[in-house]
């Protein structure tokens, strides 16, 4: 780990939405090389990693891999650096039972998104959020992706939301500057914001982000932790330097659908394999080309 890790306070720097590893042979999780990309993150520099979120394609895991994947996550750790467990879905009632029966000693935060399909209104988010964080016995980090779920989370919602005392925080990937700054200028001083979209990092951190929660960091760990501390720090040249040697990488990490991308960098990186699950297709041969030579 990166000497300046023990210096940041918890879930600040970066995170990592860690992808799942798939057999190529029957599609299972392959448990080894979730060990090894474990490894390989936590090696790299990360702050923290983030089990069972979107990118590790948790709508095509069953309830008993997300406990099996968890529990192997918490064991190959073992406390080297804090886990965040992703805990979401549409049916509020139906989160808030998973959250009862989930085992969550050893996990410092369950990162949750808002609800998909059904598009609540402001008030019906309030109203899901206070109810899963009533019932979790950690803290919940609201998750804004309206690329996904066809709603937004308000500024005005996440500052009402943040009055919580066991809502702790919030992983902004709406793309929305101005409703982050609005997020940064209201927000109570320990609410974290933290970006969810990698190449909004440093912008974010410069306006009182405290990090990322990355999908870019599963393949390339050390570079975009160094970039994190390196706006966290304030040296915002060198952490712009290392943000532009990424900026051709990340369009193509999203291009055939996430995680596609990232788990044909790792594959080519010799980490995992890039088998990912229906309704999710490997990489084509011509996004694997592009990626390796940027690589």
């Amino acid at each position: 780990m990166h000497k300046l890790d023990s210096r940041l306070p918890a879930l600040h720097g970066t995170g990592v939405a860690l992808v799942t590893p798939f057999s190529p042979t029957d599609f299972a999780v392959d448990y080894p090389a979730l060990r090894r990309l474990l490894d390989f993150v936590i090696d790299g520099g990360v702050e923290y990693i983030v089990i069972n979120g979107t990118t590790a394609e948790s709508p095509t895991t069953t309830t008993a891999e997300k406990a099996e994947i968890l529990r192997v996550a918490k064991e190959h750790v073992a406390g080297r650096v804090p886990l965040v467990y992703g805990i979401g879905g549409n049916d509020t009632v139906a989160v808030e039972r998973t959250i009862r029966e989930t085992d969550l000693n050893g996990v410092t935060a369950i990162l949750s998104a808002s609800p998909y399909y059904n598009k609540p209104t402001q008030r019906g988010i309030v109203a899901h959020y206070q109810r899963l964080a009533d019932a979790a016995p950690v803290p919940v980090i609201l998750y804004n992706v309206p690329g996904r779920t066809a709603s937004n989370i308000t500024a005005e919602t996440t500052l009402t939301l943040a009055q919580h005392p066991n809502i702790i925080g919030i992983k902004e990937a709406s793309g929305n500057v101005e409703q982050c700054l609005q997020i940064a200028a209201g927000k109570p001083a320990n609410f974290l914001l933290i970006s969810g979209d990698d190449m909004l990092t440093t912008p974010l951190i410069s306006f009182g982000g405290v990090g990322i929660i990355s999908v870019l960091a599963n393949a390339f760990p050390r570079k975009f932790s160094d970039m994190t501390r390196h706006a966290l720090s304030g040296d915002y040249t060198a952490a712009s330097k290392l943000l532009f040697e990424l900026l051709p990488l990340n369009p193509l990490m999203y291009e055939e659908a996430n995680p596609v991308g990232v788990k044909a960098a790792l594959e080519l990186l010799g980490v995992i394999p890039g088998v990912v699950r229906l309704p999710l297709l490997e990489a084509s041969e011509g996004l694997t080309a592009r990626i390796k030579a940027l690589l």
